[in-house]
């Protein structure tokens, strides 16, 4: 009997102390790993120019033109144009849109006259292409032809295409190919047509 409660009373001693080492790893703190950083968001950079804003400057280049009638007239003329000239772009994002008036004193011609001058008022569309701007352009012309002292005005329109490039901030180069057509020219029954090849430089606000 003696025995069997000595046994008992070690078995519960025994219970005793290991039920605290079984609690004990039980409840372990877990680690749990340390939180990643989030990786920084990445930064834009601007690659583009913006167009926006007015522009004004020079330009220089060469014309040839043509005069002709219904009674045998072919006249060639040719020589050099310049002058100045001031427009305003708006620039979509992706596409520009914008106007441009110049003036050019000239001396296109030959022995039976030049014309001297010649006044153009456009729009233009283009491609913003980052430094570049890609575009075609068109509106009303006015020249003034000079026949031996003569001279004579008449209004017209032109068209063509050309593009400006950013050399730097506020500066810009570029170039244009354009067609003149002046119909009936003063009432004259000559017909005027002209190319002109112009290079510009402008200064951008």
């Amino acid at each position: 009997m003696k025995k069997s409660l000595y046994a008992a009373a070690s078995a519960v001693a025994l219970g005793a102390f290991a039920a605290p080492a079984f609690a004990g790893g039980l409840t372990q703190p877990i680690i749990e790993p340390a939180p990643v950083a989030a990786a920084p968001a990445p930064v834009v950079v601007a690659t583009g120019r913006d167009w926006t804003g007015i522009f004004g400057g020079a330009q220089l280049g060469y014309g040839w033109a043509t005069a002709e009638d219904d009674n045998g007239l072919d006249e060639d003329f040719d020589g050099v144009l310049g002058g100045a000239h001031i427009g305003f772009d708006y620039d979509f994002g992706q596409f520009v849109l914008g106007a441009e008036a110049s003036y050019n004193a000239a001396d296109i011609s030959n022995d039976y006259g030049k014309l001297d001058q010649m006044t153009r008022l456009g729009l233009r569309a283009g491609f913003d292409a980052g430094n570049a701007l890609i575009y075609a352009t068109g509106g009303w012309a006015n020249a003034r032809i000079d026949l031996d002292g003569d001279r004579a005005t008449d209004d017209g329109y032109y068209a063509g295409v050309g593009v400006d490039y950013f050399l730097a901030d506020n500066w810009t180069v570029g170039g244009q190919l354009l067609g003149h057509r002046f119909d009936n020219f003063n009432d004259s029954g000559v017909d005027v047509k002209m190319t002109t090849l112009e290079a510009r430089v402008s200064y951008r606000f």
